[in-house]
């Protein structure tokens, strides 16, 4: 599929006073002004932050309510269940919670239902669980949204809700005792990209300063929240939210706290990945952390997550990294299976692309990895994709979009097909009788069509700059290394480079090409590496153009790696 690129003009005043103030390389300069940054001052604190700048915690929605009814439970020495999701945003935002509460010797037990047999989110059997568990209060995190039936039986057996989510909330909310979700309409706090392991973490903020003025750190040592710095980081880069305002601010400190070593569990997931943890990056917490966690969910119980992020026990931290990497190869495995068995029907009948959705369903699917084939197949086909498992007589799945198309407005739009669905723009999960699994393509077909432009299927590269191999050198790296952690809303920057010609290449490993390359002059040489490379029988030896992201080489000091990126 072809892709377009598209070039950023970032103002040349702002980037000439950016660049003189902070004495920068231009490039860096241009990206810090492309993200909207104007003065010398947001310059300096996009590139060192600060909890100075933190929104109040207080100001989000049914906060106050939130800390006063959890502080009175610890008090009282009431239950408290913290209920959680299977991933590795709801993994962490548990064991953050759990970890925190602990502190102050609360009445506590944690729970995160079986992704297949239970489903997702707080539900009527769950009640029925707390009834018998003689729960007096039960706080959600990363979940609980949608929990109607389940909050109202709560109620019933006399079980305050405590819901702390992010994702997209209905017209109508569960009537919880207190509800914390920034994306709610009639909350302000403007926090709205937070993942759920933000919203627990910001209602741990607003529970210190409640503990506090109630004298209860006298009692016990009042933490610092640097401490849940890394699980923050961890689930919030993992969901993919928006790294920006607040989120940058604590990932920036949460980066520096997981390369401190000091968590036994991501110690030895480190080890397990192969990765130093004290030069551990963005890249490695969304390709080697995330994935270990989220396979347990989609293989075993994802409770084993939360086991271990909060076990103190090197041993037994390293039994489960190597569990965790054990249930990420199978995960690996079935997902392999299920994308090569969609690229097999699409190959055999064509006809499964047309109206720019794919939409599939099979009874031998594992539904646990179904979103992340949906991935793949989205960003090879350029479309949305969904993917159901269609053993049973409620077909379960998930989708997955591009280009901002809205998958959840777009599945709002056929509800009354559905079973029940949920989640964000670009990723949502759903549930569909048998029945009706025929009638979804041409109904989604239809809206995409009214609601969607040729531009929105359009694949699209954007070009942060035009760079020569002189421009090439560690001290840029270095600098471009000062803008991380990378992820959306900040992207790793992507550079073209024009009229590259080949020297020499390699073929590694079967399919990774090593280059040595020139420009126009031929003056300058520099290296290159193509991962993946998808035909190594048609190589070509001059690029007109080419793009490329720009990495310090973690084994040779000062040597910068050149990796190509798939036009």
């Amino acid at each position: 599929m072809e892709i377009k690129l598209t070039y950023t003009t970032p103002d040349r005043d702002v980037v000439h006073t950016i660049q003189k103030a902070l004495d920068c390389h231009p490039v860096v300069a241009g990206l810090l002004a492309d993200k909207g940054i104007r003065t010398a001052d947001e310059a300096r604190f996009f590139l060192n932050p600060d909890y100075s700048r933190l929104i109040d915690p207080f100001a989000l929605k049914d906060m106050d309510k939130a800390v006063e009814r959890i502080h009175r439970a610890v008090c009282n020495k009431e239950k408290i269940l913290i209920f959680g999701d299977f991933d590795a945003d709801g993994v962490t935002a548990t064991a953050m919670l759990h970890q925190f509460l602990s502190l102050v010797e609360a009445d506590l037990s944690w729970y995160v239902p079986h992704r297949t047999k239970e489903g997702y989110s707080l539900q009527l059997s769950h009640i029925e669980m707390a009834v018998s568990m003689d729960v007096d209060l039960i706080i959600t995190v990363d979940c609980g949204i949608s929990s109607h039936e389940a909050v109202q039986a709560a109620a019933l057996e006399d079980i305050e809700v405590i819901i702390t989510d992010h994702h997209e909330p209905d017209t109508i909310i569960p009537k919880a005792f207190a509800v914390i979700n920034p994306k709610q309409s009639d909350c302000n706090a403007c926090l709205e990209y937070l993942a759920g392991v933000g919203v627990a973490f910001y209602l741990i903020m607003g529970l210190r300063k409640v503990f506090r003025d109630n004298g209860v750190w006298k009692q016990y040592p009042e933490p610092k929240l640097s401490e849940y710095l890394d699980l923050f980081t961890i689930g919030t880069i993992g969901d993919m939210v928006p790294l920006v305002k607040d989120n940058r601010t604590l990932c920036v400190a949460g980066m520096k706290r997981i390369r401190m070593g000091l968590r036994p569990a991501l110690v030895s997931m480190a080890r397990t990945s192969r990765v130093d943890i004290g030069k551990l990056d963005s890249d490695d917490v969304s390709f080697k952390i995330v994935p270990r966690l989220n396979a347990a969910g989609r293989i075993s119980h994802a409770r084993i997550c939360v086991s271990h992020l909060t076990c103190s026990s090197p041993a037994q931290t390293e039994t489960t990294a190597a569990l965790l990497d054990e249930l990420n190869s199978k995960r690996r495995l079935i997902e392999k299976e299920i994308v090569e068995d969609i690229e097999r029907r699409i190959a055999n009948d064509p006809s499964l692309l047309e109206n720019r959705l794919i939409l599939l369903w099979d009874s031998t699917w594992e539904v646990s990895v179904l979103g992340i084939a949906a991935s793949r197949l989205a960003r090879k086909h350029g479309c949305p994709v969904i993917l159901l498992n269609s053993k049973d007589s409620i077909a379960k799945g998930s989708c997955r979009s591009i280009n901002q198309i809205n998958i959840y407005e777009v599945l709002s739009e056929i509800r009354g097909l559905l079973e029940t669905f949920g989640g964000h723009t670009m990723a949502a999960g759903l549930s569909v009788k048998q029945e009706n699994l025929a009638l979804l393509k041409p109904a989604l077909s239809e809206i995409l069509a009214s609601v969607c432009t040729e531009r929105d299927f359009q694949s699209a590269q954007r070009i942060d700059a035009v760079i020569e191999i002189s421009d090439i050198t560690p001290e840029l790296v270095s600098q471009i290394d000062q803008l991380r952690p990378f992820g959306t809303g900040n992207p790793e920057p992507v550079f073209l480079m024009e009229n590259m010609w080949v020297v020499s290449s390699i073929i590694l490993g079967g399919c990774h090409r090593k280059m040595t390359l020139k420009g126009q002059s031929g003056e300058q040489q520099v290296e290159a590496l193509h991962f993946n490379v998808s035909d190594t029988t048609m190589l070509p030896e001059f690029f007109p153009k080419l793009m490329v992201k720009l990495k310090a080489d973690r084994y040779k000091q000062n040597r910068v790696q050149v990796i190509v990126q798939d036009m």
